[in-house]
């Protein structure tokens, strides 16, 4: 199957199915001599698992423990390619036999089987949520290149189920288990998610990612702008519906000498740009916002069709999220880590020291 590999200079490769032995990414063209443990990708890992008991989470318990298969040498990558495995622990897929021949509203099922005559009934094979460990897992390997820069990358909740984030406290983020920015705001999705479990509905929701310390100068035009990647990549996230980036949708009504972002001695007065302009990184913090929809499999009865076209009635039980908030959230973060990392090895090239620094690949410019 086509499509699963990702990035150029920095290309991941994920692998695996939601109910397969295991799942895991390989990882082409990560620089050598960069510190690298299982603990710090278990680190992010841990904030995407399931079964950690929140409101909005599937009951499914998987530890998501982490195996480095190679390209890590006495803790430090050795630039040979970085194979990454997750084995599933709690997978129950007799959970889905009685469903196998339908086809379920909002899933999936019904494009998989058109496009290759075959497809994993089992929690949704490739299709499910499940694949985004792998993304996560590269995502930290990622972050190793970023550091170099000093490139940090966050990402939180700013809406689910209508309840919008009004502030950004951002020392409030790990803090609760939405990854919201705002403790009030956190409660009240709280309550609309119990709300929403007990209905037996599901909500959809909008994540933030915010990229600081990004030097100005990444990015090519035409087709490889930068905030093209940024948006493929977080479009590439089987929930997420739509992207915007800067005042996104917003400057569609605002005027130009409202949208413009004015520049002084001292840099940008304001960042409509989401830190990029003609698809080209300005040194601004990059800004973007996805949203997510609403999981699709739900108790309440909804009308589909089995594999004959025959029509029936649905209703989704078992071991799902009320929400991809939480877990979607460290996803997100994962591409833009990995969007970025890729865009830092196109324009800079690694000096192999005993500490490794970037330096410049052109003649023009620097790094800032």
């Amino acid at each position: 199957m086509p499509g699963n590999s990702f990035g150029s200079f920095f290309r991941v490769t994920t692998w695996g199915e939601s109910h397969g032995p295991a799942l895991g990414a390989v990882i082409d063209g990560c620089p050598p001599r960069l510190p690298l443990s299982a603990e710090t990708i278990q680190k992010a890992l841990d904030k995407r698992k399931p079964g950690k008991g929140g409101a909005a989470e599937t009951t499914r318990k998987e530890p998501d423990q982490v195996e480095i298969l190679s390209g890590v040498f006495e803790g430090m990558t050795t630039g040979t390619p970085i194979s990454l495995m997750i084995r599933n622990r709690d997978a129950r897929s007799k959970s889905y036999d009685h469903i196998k021949n339908l086809f379920r509203p909002g899933h999936g099922d019904y494009t998989y089987l058109k496009r290759f005559g075959i497809r994993d009934y089992r929690g949704g094979g490739r299709s499910s949520g499940r694949e985004t460990a792998a993304r996560v897992a590269a995502g930290a390997v990622a972050q190793l290149v970023l550091d170099l820069a000093g490139i940090k990358v966050q990402s939180y909740t700013v809406a689910l189920g209508g309840v919008h984030a009004e502030a950004r406290n951002l020392d409030e983020i790990n803090h609760n288990r939405l990854f919201c920015p705002d403790s009030n705001a956190a409660a009240a999705m709280e309550r609309r998610v119990l709300k929403a479990r007990k209905a037996g509905d599901s909500l959809g929701g909008i994540v933030e990612v915010v990229a600081s310390g990004v030097p100005a100068g990444l990015g090519d035009p035409v087709f490889d702008k930068l905030d093209a990647e940024i948006a493929g990549a977080l479009m590439s996230i089987g929930a997420i519906k739509g992207v915007e980036i800067g005042s996104g949708f917003q400057a569609a009504n605002n005027t130009g000498s409202t949208n413009n972002d004015p520049i002084s001695p001292s840099g940008f007065m304001s960042n409509n740009a989401g830190g990029i302009l003609a698809g080209i990184s300005n040194g601004e913090q990059i800004v973007a916002r996805a949203a997510v929809k609403p999981i699709p499999s739900i108790r309440i009865e909804q009308d589909t069709i089995d594999i004959h076209g025959k029509a029936v009635k649905l209703s989704v039980k078992g071991r799902h999220d009320v929400a991809a908030i939480p877990r979607i959230v460290p996803v997100t973060r994962a591409m833009v880590q990995l969007v970025l990392a890729d865009h830092l090895l196109r324009r800079f090239s690694l000096e192999i020291t005993d500490n490794c620094t970037l330096i410049e690949s052109s003649k023009n410019g620097q790094l800032v």
